[in-house]
């Protein structure tokens, strides 16, 4: 491990408050696009298919970027990164309205604005901060980063939608674009490279490919990337899908901007608590204990009644786990391999995310072409969890040895 120079208190809000703020604002970017889908089907006529795909692309290509511009963050710093990032997602979003093809979409929604998101994302974010931050304050920052991405879709969820009704959904969209430059700004804080920290461990000399070696040898660190691979799963499917299921028991799409709304409302409380946990708890079993109750909370929502309070209820459930994997899937990593290279280790588990997250979205898009419902959706959701479930319970909570990292060398 390293030692990180101490700062002061203002310093250190003003840094998480950033973090926080830039986080809000990308995902907001990222998890409404669902909202998008039928409107831009109405538009453009290319089939939910086809638009279930571009945006599973989009799902790819948010946790592909991540290690790239994680490794570019650890060794220039994040500050450049970002604001690149929110020139990308500004753009990718506001040309949007001007296509009308699947290739379009897949440029515009699967890959600039995606990888722009990516930019400003968990990785980078929460590894800029951990690399500034003493230890002991590193668990609370990730959770409190964490909820700014959740009340980014408590707060936009439901505009988009309401912008969507009263104007139309390009006008949402040009309007969601020029928010997203708000990061631009936000990304002073967090400019230049993190202080020098100070090794304290033959670990911490390894270079990042060594590094990266050893961690992809490492069955703990193997064991988060299962377990989060489902996580992108549920998420993917349920941002892309859940106004689908919605239309389909035959309630208003208010119902499910707002189910949105409210699983990022519940999601505050649950990075929060995850956070905070995670500094007296082991947090392998706060990951396991939080996919089991998805696989709960599905099974129920399947049982119960299709009513709009259903979908509130069940969206505050699942809310509170919702994104709560981020801070303790990112202290384990820390745990492991330190933070000098935190934003590139996260960046590959989030890219695992996100290949979850494509067969989420796309396979949501699949099943209701094929089968005219996500029944089959729900029933991969449940079983996915229990396994995530499981997967966790074998991890180590420990550094890994110098003498063993060092062995990835060759």
């Amino acid at each position: 491990m390293s030692t990180t120079p101490e700062m002061s208190p203002r310093t250190a809000w003003l840094l998480i408050l950033s973090a926080a703020a830039i986080l809000m604002l990308t995902m907001a970017a990222r998890l409404t696009t669902g909202l998008f889908l039928s409107p831009i089907n109405t538009s453009t006529g290319l089939g939910v298919a086809s638009i279930s795909l571009a945006l599973a692309v989009g799902q790819f290509m948010w946790g592909a970027s991540q290690p790239v511009f994680g490794a570019v963050a650890d060794k220039y710093g994040p500050g450049r990164v970002i604001v690149l990032g929110g020139v990308m997602l500004a753009a990718g979003l506001a040309a949007t309205p001007f296509v009308s093809s699947q290739w379009g979409l897949m440029l515009t929604l699967g890959i600039l604005s995606a990888a722009g998101a990516g930019a400003g994302s968990f990785s980078i974010l929460i590894g800029a901060t951990a690399q500034r931050l003493p230890p002991a304050r590193r668990p609370f920052a990730a959770g409190f980063i964490n909820a700014g991405g959740s009340f980014g879709q408590f707060v936009f969820a439901p505009l988009v939608q309401f912008t969507i009704a009263a104007s139309d959904w390009v006008v949402a969209m040009v309007a969601l674009a020029a928010t997203t430059l708000l990061t631009l700004p936000l990304a002073w804080p967090l400019r230049g490279k993190p202080p020098q920290a100070t090794a304290t461990s033959p670990q911490d000399e390894l270079s990042l490919g060594r590094q990266v070696r050893a961690a992809l040898r490492d069955r703990s660190y193997l064991c988060l990337h299962a377990g989060f691979f489902t996580c992108g799963f549920h998420i993917a499917f349920l941002a892309t899908h859940l106004p689908g299921e919605v239309a389909l028991c035959g309630l208003p799409a208010g119902v499910a901007a707002t189910s949105l709304g409210l699983i990022g409302l519940f999601n505050i409380a649950g990075s929060l608590t995850a956070g905070a946990l995670g500094q007296r708890y082991r947090m392998k079993w706060l990951l396991a204990l939080m996919y089991a109750s998805r696989a709960a909370i599905i099974g129920l929502y399947l049982l119960a009644p299709k009513s709009a309070l259903t979908f509130y209820v069940f969206a505050a459930a699942l809310g509170f786990t919702w994104l709560a994997t981020v801070p303790p899937t990112a202290g384990l990593v820390g745990k492991l391999f330190g933070t000098r290279y935190l934003s590139t280790l996260f960046g590959l588990t989030l890219l695992s995310h996100q290949v979850g997250g494509f067969f989420g979205a796309w396979l949501g898009g699949l099943a209701f072409v094929r089968f005219g419902d996500f029944s089959w959706m729900w029933y991969a959701d449940i079983l996915l969890a229990l396994a995530a479930a499981l997967v966790n319970l074998p991890i180590r909570e420990a550094p890994v040895h110098a003498a063993a990292a060092m062995t990835a060398k060759a």
